[in-house]
């Protein structure tokens, strides 16, 4: 009996392996999971654009990979009425062309801000509310030494630790 079960579990495991090997490399045309890749021309391994927008079954932009006005390279996500709600990229050259990533509120604007900032190109970390600066924090572009500040709601500026 025992000759059996293993003999059993061993076809089981080659069938396995066979099945598996099969599936992999055999095509199943008509199944609508996968349709048959396009051809790609020859030679064809850059594609040059100023924008390259994804859209929606809809229509609708969703993502652009584009140059933002102040000319920095950026990816730009988009919700389903159109508002940009995410942004990654690079400032402007004016700025330094630091990387940055921003986090918009449904009104457009800024309620999250990541980037690198100063000679140190140091991080900072912006939270707003409503387009006002609440908290930062970050490392010191001049002394590189960790701060972080808030704001109340008037305004008025506390620092916890560190300079800004």
């Amino acid at each position: 009996m025992r000759k059996f079960y293993l003999a059993g579990l061993f076809s089981g495991f080659i069938g396995g392996l066979l099945g598996a090997y099969v599936l992999a490399h055999v095509g199943h045309p008509g199944s609508g999971a996968h349709p048959p890749a396009e051809p790609v021309a020859a030679g064809q391994e850059v594609v040059s654009a100023q924008k390259i927008r994804l859209v929606d079954a809809s229509g609708k932009a969703r993502a652009e990979l584009a140059f933002s006005e102040g000319g920095g390279p950026g990816l730009f996500f988009y919700d389903a009425k159109g508002r940009n709600r995410l942004e990654l990229g690079l400032y402007p050259p004016a700025e330094s062309e630091y990387p940055y990533v921003v986090l918009n509120d449904t009104q457009l604007r800024a309620a999250g801000i990541f980037r690198l900032y100063g000679g140190h190109e140091t991080p900072v970390v912006v939270l707003k509310n409503e387009g006002r600066d609440r908290s930062i924090y970050g490392l010191n572009p001049s002394s590189t030494e960790p701060f972080l500040i808030h704001y109340s709601t008037n305004g008025s500026k506390t620092s916890v630790f560190g300079d800004f």
